[in-house]
């Protein structure tokens, strides 16, 4: 299984025959050079969304209809992009589970917000989410925009996972610390890697605080379009 980061809170996860893709930013994307879009997607079967955020979503829709692959993701939005756009969709709510034969993919509650911005004024989109994801004998956490939350103890007792994706770059989600804490506090990861971070000056820059906290966690900071074994 291979994990690639596309820069800010966007990842690629390579199982099987399966390519997702979980909240793919690219266009506008600072640190994502055009020429390399292509290879970021290519072979994709299936996309990810955790919530409405242009950082998250602006490249959804376009993907979904070039390489007519399903999205799966909140209920309310999909349910509306499946009649409003055309696409194929897979509309879940929190605590339920889509199996697709070798991964399994369970959407759990992030706490953040989801709206996008409109010609009338702001629009709420649904709701914010994390997924736990479930390949080759593994399990993991996909935190989405978060902050710490007493939730994560049973996400922890209940799906055990082994590998945290964590947003942490600080201001908009949980910063290092905070993710460190919730990491030590509530789960027993063998690897954590960090996201959305690095963007944007307002964000965290370096995972530093977080590798110095979890001495006995493998911790990985990811580096564009470079493959991580897990």
């Amino acid at each position: 299984m291979k994990l690639i980061w596309l820069g800010h809170g966007s990842f690629r996860l390579e199982t099987g025959d399966k390519v997702l893709l979980i909240d793919p930013w690219l266009t506008g994307n600072p640190v994502m050079p055009e020429d390399r879009h292509d290879e970021a997607t290519d072979g994709v079967t299936m996309i990810l969304l955790t919530h409405a955020h242009f950082d998250h979503v602006a490249d959804v829709l376009p993907l979904a209809k070039k390489y007519s692959v399903p999205v799966i993701g909140q209920f309310d939005l999909m349910s509306h992009w499946g009649e409003a756009e055309g696409i194929e969709t897979i509309g879940m709510n929190k605590g339920g589970t889509v199996d697709l034969g070798d991964v399994t993919v369970s959407m759990v509650k992030a706490e953040h917000s989801s709206t996008f911005g409109t010609p009338e004024g702001l629009k709420a989109a649904g709701s914010e989410v994390g997924y736990m994801i479930g390949a080759e004998g593994r399990m993991i956490y996909f935190s989405g925009d978060t902050d710490v939350m007493a939730d994560m103890d049973w996400f922890a007792d209940y799906y055990k996972p082994d590998i945290g994706i964590l947003s942490a770059g600080g201001h908009f989600t949980m910063s290092m610390k905070a993710a460190a804490y919730a990491a030590r506090r509530y789960f027993n990861f063998d690897t954590v890697i960090p996201g959305h971070y690095k963007t944007f000056p307002l964000l965290e820059q370096s995972a530093e605080v977080l590798i110095e906290e979890l001495p006995d966690v493998k911790v990985i900071e990811p580096v564009l379009l470079e493959a991580i074994e897990l």
